[in-house]
């Protein structure tokens, strides 16, 4: 082998291994910058959220300002929570309906809508349309401010924006979603006796008497307690983003979405630890556990 070829030979065994860890330190570092932006942003949200209650516990807002929020979030909010409610309370009903009578336990189908639905498609979907319907709208239009400097326009005239644009919209969120959740309760419960008594021709009186023994006071506070940290979510995730939106109207767009996104998933991760807790409690409570038949 020439002088040449020994030297280019070497080059190569000396050049190849350099190039191979590429990839792999393109990775770590996509990664590394990933894990390193959300644990900034995590952290951005605790103090986001820290400032936020501490103006919740210091001064409240103008009673004008509560009661506009109140309206928006809770009163206009009633009609599509009746409304699914309704439907989901019919949808139970029919996909239950034929698997009840298979067995010959139509009458009981009942305490399971009526369960589902008070102990976690009620809360659930209150929250997903409150997130959906209220928490996009908070954060397009705190984004839409954010773009227009009006933020800034009121941080420069002496008014705190997290004091006078988030806690009224937090304490708002807060406070109706129970109220929510029961509207999305009652329905639901109507539509599956709607859809159960009149339309498939379940006996009344049988309905009702199981419904009533499936259906401990508990399992209603369960729903309840959990819509609490729903409304939470909602609000301090939807005020966040907008809060934080990137300029121009992509960017408020972008705000909007990423609120409903980040609230749903929250939502249910947060409900699933909380299943898992109140559920020990349930069976502390009532060892005998629920009655289904």
């Amino acid at each position: 082998m020439s002088g040449d070829s020994k030297v280019l030979d070497r080059d190569r065994r000396l050049t190849l291994p350099s190039r191979l860890p590429q990839p792999l330190h393109a990775w770590v570092m996509q990664w590394g910058t990933a894990i390193v932006d959300g644990i900034a942003a995590i952290g951005d949200l605790a103090c986001f959220t820290w400032q936020m209650l501490g103006w919740m516990f210091t001064r409240l807002p103008r009673r004008g300002t509560l009661l506009t929020n109140f309206y928006q979030v809770g009163v206009l909010s009633l009609p599509v929570v009746a409304l699914t409610g309704t439907f989901i309370g019919m949808v139970l009903a029919v996909q239950s309906f034929y698997q009840f009578q298979a067995i010959g336990l139509a009458s009981r189908l009942g305490v399971v809508i009526n369960t589902s639905l008070v102990r976690e498609l009620g809360p659930v979907l209150a929250a997903t349309m409150l997130a959906g319907r209220v928490g996009g709208a908070m954060a397009a239009v705190l984004g839409t401010m954010r773009v227009t400097e009006q933020i800034d326009a009121l941080t420069t005239m002496g008014a705190d924006p997290i004091h006078y644009l988030v806690v009224p919209r937090f304490l708002a969120c807060l406070l109706l979603i129970p109220a929510l959740t029961i509207m999305a309760d009652f329905m639901g419960i109507v539509g599956g006796y709607f859809y159960s008594v009149v339309i498939l021709g379940i006996d009344r009186a049988a309905y009702l008497h199981h419904s009533r023994e499936g259906v401990v006071g508990f399992d209603l506070f369960m729903g309840i307690f959990k819509s609490f940290f729903f409304g939470a979510i909602i609000a301090i995730v939807s005020c966040y983003r907008g809060f934080n939106c990137q300029p121009g109207a992509e960017g408020v767009g972008k705000a909007a979405t990423a609120a409903f996104v980040y609230s749903f998933v929250l939502i249910l991760a947060v409900d699933l630890f909380l299943n898992i807790a109140l559920d020990s409690i349930y069976f502390m409570v009532y060892p005998q556990g629920p009655v289904l038949f």
